[in-house]
């Protein structure tokens, strides 16, 4: 059971202070947008050749991931950091971010866990701003992994500045009935189901729940500093959102993905017209792995590893298809 809640937390995503992380050497230059809370930082990765004219925001996934895809929790697949370095290969700019109170966007007085999925979009806002001074670039293209394909779909809501979105291994359902489908899976979880499912129609609902009424099994999942944020997940439908949004939308899910199902890039796919790329082998940290749990998360902590093949062209064509916006 323990093994289960483990991956629930990263399912729900639930911030967390960013902790002390071995960083890679720089690749790109410094960029950095003034965001709601503060002064948020990240790497720009022009192409030296072949310029396309087409920048792709890359938005993390759940926690504190830094802007080359790793985390103290223990990834180290440089995942976001391979795919600005393909996508520069093919001629496409990136810019890769650290999210707001977190390793250089870090400030005193801005709380990691003090934060919803509007207040993540808010950011993206500033940082679609900010590149489009910095580069020239007329729109910009989202490129959300995990939970960062949520916060592009809610970015896309308002922002003009959006030329279209990439959406890797995002989930098409509200998280509250994904949270629910993962816990009855597990026969040992039967004990805590219906606190659980309690603790879920009170989140839902919008209300807190305390502390002292959330067995200990559970905490990692609903603790009081995170709530607020689990509540913003809980209330959003990703295809719900993708209905609403009109630029061009690229769909992209691993055969493989232990965390992200391909019934979540169906429904994502069937929700309004859409390209759809199904990743053959391809797991949730957009590396070749196998099914096998213990051989797929192995490639959770090797940086060694190359990006999937054929990913990075797949959405630079996608990009490119569309054309230089006027």
């Amino acid at each position: 059971m323990k093994r289960l809640i483990a991956a629930l937390a990263l399912l729900l995503a639930v911030p967390s202070a960013a902790c002390a992380q071995a960083s890679l050497p720089p690749l790109g230059e410094p960029i950095e947008a003034q965001g709601p809370a503060g002064v948020l930082r990240g790497s720009l990765l022009m192409p030296q050749a072949n310029n396309t004219g087409h920048v792709v925001l890359i938005i993390p996934g759940s926690g504190p991931t830094d802007r080359d895809g790793n985390s103290p929790a223990g990834i180290r697949a440089a995942s976001y950091r391979l795919l600005a370095q393909a996508l520069a290969a093919q001629g496409v700019a990136t810019v890769r971010i650290d999210k707001r109170g977190m390793f250089e966007s870090a400030a005193e007085g801005v709380d990691p866990n003090d934060v919803t999925i509007d207040a993540y979009a808010a950011d993206i806002a500033a940082w679609a701003t900010a590149i489009r001074a910095r580069t020239n670039a007329r729109c910009v293209w989202l490129a959300g992994h995990s939970e960062g394909a949520l916060i592009a779909l809610v970015s896309a809501q308002t922002d003009a500045n959006v030329c279209g979105l990439i959406l890797i291994a995002g989930g098409g359902r509200r998280l509250s009935d994904v949270l629910r489908e993962q816990l009855r899976s597990n026969p040992a979880n039967a004990p805590l189901l219906a606190d659980a499912e309690r603790i879920i129609v009170e989140l839902e609902a919008g209300r807190r729940v305390p502390a002292s009424q959330i067995p200990a099994p559970l905490q990692p999942l609903f603790r009081e500093n995170v709530q607020a944020f689990v509540i913003s997940l809980f209330s959003y439908d990703p295809s719900e959102l993708l209905r609403a949004c009109q630029g061009p939308v690229l769909v992209m899910q691993g055969t493989t993905d232990l965390q992200v199902t391909m019934q979540d890039a169906e429904l994502l796919a069937a929700a309004r017209p859409v390209e759809f790329a199904r990743l053959e082998g391809v797991n949730h940290v957009l590396k070749q792995a196998p099914a096998d749990r213990a051989a797929n998360l192995a490639t959770y902590n090797n940086p060694n590893l190359p990006l999937a093949p054929g990913m990075a062209e797949r959405i630079a064509s996608f990009v490119v298809e569309q054309g230089v916006p006027e």
